[in-house]
Parts: C-alpha cells; structure tokens; sequence
C-alpha cells in the first residue's frame, strides 16, 4: 500500500478499549495470565504535531543567543554538535524534540535492565565511512594492531548472532536452509553471483559514483528486477524482502532494486550457504543498543543539550537566523549566526520559511514508513526449543514482523534469569494513523500474536509491556532516487547560514549515513551573528 492508500482504520477505537479493558477479566475465566501491564513510552506525538496548527501571533518568549544552533538531538545533530565544538566553536546548543537526545537510536530499561527504543546495532564501517571510523577509535571500539585495524571483541555481538525459526525448529543465520542440489541453492547462488556483478556502492551512498547500471537498477522495484533475473524462489524472495523491510521499512515491491542491491554489495556481500562459510557480519551491540553510541556522542555536549524543544518557525535574516520554539506552555526565542535543521526533510521545509527549492524538491521524493518497537520485560528466557540455542536476533520464517533482539544475550552472566527482549514491526505507511489512534493494548497483543507460535510460554512469561511508535521512522529509497539526488545533494554541507544534516539526505536511515550528514554541515566554519 502507498501514502496514497486510505488509511485502514480496522476496528473501532471504542472497541479495541473495551477489547483490551476485558483482557484480565477473560484471561482469569480460562485461567491463563491476566495482560501485563504496560504502555506508551519515548516519542511524544503531541510534541511533533504541535507543527500543525499555526504560530500564533506574537509568540515569542525570552530572548536567547548562540553561535550555533543545532535543531534536532538525532545522530545527525548530535555529530554536527560535535563537529562545530571540536572546530573550536564555544557556544554550541542543540534543541531536541523529545526528553532524550539520540532519535531512533534512544534507549530505555525494564526491570533494571537496558534495553532500545529503536536502532539497536552498528555494522562495523568501512573505508569510506571514514568520519564514523576515526570517532570509534576515539572512543575506543576500534584500533590499530599490526598495521589493520582490529575491533574491541567486547563490544561485538556474541555468539549465536542470529537464527531463524524454520520448520519448527531453530537455525542458525536469517537465511532459510536449502538442501545441497536444490532449486532454491541454484537460486541463492545466482544472486550471489548478481551482488558480485553489481556496479560499486558505499555507505555513504554519495562516495560511490553513479552510473547507467545504478540508474537502470533505481528506475524499478526490487521485485521487478528479481522478475527479469528469474529469481523466484520463495525462501530467496522472503529473506530479501525481510531484508528490505528491516533496513528501509518497506519491502520488494516498494524499494527500488538499487536500495536491495546496495543493502548487500554496500557492506558484507552474499554467499550461499557452503559458498565460503564466512562468519556472520561482525557488527557492535549493546543492551541498550546505539543508545550507548548515543551517549558517547551525547555526553562532551552536556550543558548544552536543551530537551523538549518543539521548533516552530525558523527565519533567515541578513545577520543571524531567529527561531522560534515552543517549551512547555510556553515559546523561547534564539538568535544564532548558524542554524543546522538536524530534522526530517518534511520537517525542515515545515519550518523554514521560504525554503530553498533543493529543500522542496527532496522533501517531496522523500516517504517515511512508521514503526512499532516493543520492549517485553520477561521473568524468564522462554523455554528451549529444538535447534540452535537463543541468540541475540530470532526471526520467524514467514512472518510479517522483523524478529526481537534479547537485551541480555551480551551479558555474561552465568545463569538464566529475567530479561528484556525488543521486537520490531515495520507497518504499511497507510497504518500510520492506526498507529497513533490504537490502544497500546491493541498493538501489544498483535505483538504477543506474532511471537506466540515461536514462544508459546510467552503470556507466562511477559511482566511488562513497553512500546513506542515511530510515526516517521525512517526514509523509504522508492524507484527513482536519483531524480532528486541533485536536490538532496545541494542540501549536503554548505557554508550559508542555514545546513542541513539528516538522514534523509541521503535517502535512506542508517547510522553511518546521518552521522557523517552532520560531519559534512559542521566542516564549514560557522557564521557570526
């Protein structure tokens, strides 16, 4: 379904309470567990929409001043930030939305344990991601050994990395088994052979130059350039499918084949299984996932870092840029020589009076698929089943939603005990409206639904429910891309008073991508007021 699909409203909003209000009562009848408690945590959606009604007139508020001004405490601005201070400018302030900086890569704990709101890893980067590579060796997470470079172990992911529950027994790795000789080998294969062939990609996308191959590959769906391969098979077509919808937030048949090919060929290749048997990609993780990223990119900035924060009304002048915030009940004024809009493309055209073009044009390519994360804090692991012991990453073969990460599989500790696992749904962009109109108890049980058939000690085991939605979640790559890649480029970096660093940039959200989005708007030296 498109943004342009009627919103699918299901059952009613009075029903689905009452549903939800008559859980404990039913649940005790049949003698299973009453529902957990739970709710609604992270973004706050009344925040964001305050954008929709006007400014009122005279708003304003108490005058207040900065060198630079970053709007947005997301892994963009958080990098532009730092990129402005290491550059020796003092007064820095960064304005967030939200009671936490760190955007989809916010955490939360349950129980006295860590657990994310949203992005929870962080493949290790390669070469032309080079901004991110030399701040994790400031960090401490990489370094150099013997003239490589060498990740601290202690902060890659443990084994088992991921499995996937097939045939009613766990795997190890997310793609489905083939047996030796068959039709779905030859197919896997024949894709692996094709993500070889493929033209150069990079993260960030921009460092790998376009050619006719990449704009052959951006003019069609994903599952349209499987149709003219003839790659068909069902095992193949769900695994990269999952792919897609785990990375972009859609699937096949929305994403171009330059997302589904760049999601491979731009990192750790394919292989076939017994094709090379390499190890899973080496990737960090925590608990909390990239919320501890976040804090390393978070806590050089404190002080300075003013939460709550819902900007209304940005205005380039001559000498300095005016913005106007609503806190609280109330509204601060700011006056900068530099503003970075750290924001979603259709945030920032929102705001900023008389938008550049490249801004309008970007922002109108751009769709964004909602998300639902829910953390479930469990007395418990749920029992063993047959096949490979629990892992950080489980998905379902088959299955609409993305799997769940086990906050304490990092953990050494050397018994069984409670622990928090963090499922994800990416939904349609026509559920949008359903996602902030539905109960919590609603989304709650479709998600004990999806994972009842994996866990069926589940509802025994769930404490506590926690869920935040993401109404804007991340970019979607749709076919042509490139149509507003000049758009998106003129956006990039910059001298002017008003930069841009967001995601969005680039067309798609990972980490690499909006850090160095916020590198590239802080390489400049900043504007006066």
């Amino acid at each position: 379904m498109g943004p342009g699909a009627p919103v699918n409203q299901g059952p009613s909003r009075r029903s689905l309470l009452a549903a939800a209000a008559a859980w404990p009562l039913a649940a005790c009848t049949r003698g299973e567990a009453p529902f957990p408690p739970g709710g609604w945590v992270g973004a706050d959606p009344a925040r964001g929409h305050r954008l929709r009604t006007p400014l009122p007139a005279g708003a304003a508020g108490p005058p207040r001043r900065a060198a630079v001004l970053v709007l947005g405490g997301g892994i963009a601005g958080l990098a532009a930030a730092r990129g402005f201070v290491r550059a020796g400018v003092d007064d820095v302030q960064v304005l967030e939305l939200e009671d936490q900086p760190g955007g989809n890569a916010r955490g939360h704990a349950m129980g006295g344990m860590a657990c994310p709101l949203g992005a929870h890893y962080l493949p290790q980067p390669q070469a032309p991601a080079h901004e991110v590579v030399d701040w994790l060796h400031e960090i401490g997470l990489l370094r150099q050994e013997a003239g490589r470079t060498v990740a601290d172990e202690r902060h890659l992911c443990h084994a088992p990395q991921e499995r996937l529950w097939f045939d009613g027994a766990w795997h190890e790795g997310l793609l489905p088994p083939a047996d030796p000789g068959s039709a779905t080998l030859a197919q896997y294969r024949r894709f692996a052979a094709a993500v070889a062939q493929a033209p150069a990609f990079a993260i960030p996308a921009h460092r790998a130059p376009w050619t006719a191959a990449h704009e052959v590959l951006d003019g069609q769906t994903m599952a349209a350039w499987l149709d003219a391969q003839r790659l068909d098979d069902a095992k193949l077509r769900w695994y990269l499918d999952y792919a897609c919808r785990d990375d972009y937030g859609a699937g096949l048949d929305v994403v171009s084949a330059w997302a589904g090919l760049h999601y491979f060929a731009s990192r750790h290749g394919f292989a076939a299984p017994g094709d090379g048997d390499e190890p899973a990609e080496p990737v960090f993780t925590w608990p909390e996932g990239n919320a501890w990223l976040v804090q390393r990119l978070a806590a050089p900035l404190a002080g300075r870092i003013h939460v709550g924060r819902t900007v209304l009304q940005v205005a380039e002048g001559r000498h300095a840029v005016q913005v106007t915030v609503a806190s609280g009940d109330g509204f601060e004024t700011w006056t900068a020589g530099t503003v970075v809009l750290a924001l979603p493309l259709f945030v920032a055209l929102r705001v900023l009076q008389q938008p550049p073009e490249a801004l309008r044009q970007a922002a109108a390519a751009t769709t964004h698929a909602p998300w639902l994360v829910a953390n479930l804090l469990l007395d418990q692991p749920p029992l063993d089943r047959p096949g490979l012991p629990a892992a950080w990453d489980s998905v379902a073969y088959g299955s609409r939603a993305l799997g769940y990460v086990d906050a304490m599989h990092q953990s050494l500790r050397p018994h069984a005990g409670a622990t928090v696992l963090t499922a994800y749904t990416t939904l349609p962009i026509a559920e949008r409206q359903a996602l902030l109109d539905r109960p919590w108890q609603a989304w709650a049980t479709q998600v004990l639904d999806t994972l009842q058939p994996v866990h069926p000690d589940l509802r025994e085991r769930v404490q506590r429910i926690d869920l935040v939605r993401y109404g804007h979640a991340m970019a979607v790559p749709r076919p042509g891309r490139q149509r507003s890649a000049a758009a998106r480029a003129a956006l990039r970096g910059g001298n002017g008073r008003v930069r841009f660093a967001h995601a969005d940039l680039a067309g798609y959200s990972v980490f690499e991508e909006a850090f160095i989005a916020g590198c590239e708007a802080a390489a400049a030296p900043c504007r006066c007021a």
